[in-house]
């Protein structure tokens, strides 16, 4: 397997202004849905996409950017999902060793977010994430859009049809109980485990994806 593929990662960068930064789900939400754009139609990063994903290592690092910081990123090759207060832009796979200037100058600290108001109600597919472990929302955010990539590698045709129809939504909730969120996480349901490099040790359960088309898929 080629080493150059094994280290890439997919770039992921959230605004966060200092006077207005997103609520923490809208922000988890809108970086699963950035990461299911690019899958559902990768446009002309398609080599970039199936390099990044054929080592079978689908690694993601989350930055922020403010002002003009931001500017600079939309400059960049990207794409944009503006999901209620979040805005997070995502780029094409990078090597880890070679990320664009304006990109590696980004912070990846200061992602702490929270969420000042009740959520909507959750609608299928939901991402579950773990009760019992502590993680900023940068960390958090690269989970979920991993939960969300092994959701649309367990769908079938027709429910990624579906899916692009209902602009590829997913809701983002914290697991009620730790009980609830192992339950979900032993019933054969894509499961996010972490290799470790940040914040929490490695082969943790991070996040669950649950959907009525995803019962019995292969935890991965």
């Amino acid at each position: 397997m080629n080493d150059e593929l094994e280290l890439r990662v997919l770039p992921l960068v959230v605004r966060i202004e200092r006077t207005a930064p997103p609520e923490r789900t809208d922000a988890l939400e809108a970086a699963a849905m950035a990461v299911l754009s690019v899958l559902a139609d990768p446009g002309e990063w398609s080599e970039e996409l199936l390099a990044w994903q054929a080592t079978g290592k689908i690694r993601k690092v989350v930055r922020r950017a403010r002002g003009a910081e931001w500017a600079r990123v939309l400059a960049l090759p990207g794409r944009t999902v503006e999901h209620r207060s979040a805005e997070v832009r995502v780029h094409p796979p990078v090597p880890l060793d070679g990320w664009p200037k304006d990109l590696s100058r980004l912070q990846v600290s200061g992602t702490d977010l929270a969420d000042s108001a009740a959520v909507p109600a959750a609608e299928p597919p939901v991402l579950w994430e773990n009760p019992a472990l502590e993680m900023s929302a940068g960390k958090a955010m690269a989970q979920a859009g991993h939960a969300a990539q092994l959701a649309w590698w367990a769908s079938g045709t027709a429910e990624r049809a579906a899916w692009i129809e209902r602009g590829l939504a997913v809701s983002v909730r914290t697991a009620p109980s730790r009980e609830r969120f192992d339950a979900l996480s032993g019933s054969g349901l894509p499961v996010v485990r972490d290799a470790g490099f940040t914040e929490i040790a490695p082969g943790s359960c991070t996040f669950v994806a649950q959907a009525p088309w995803l019962a019995g898929s292969r935890a991965r």
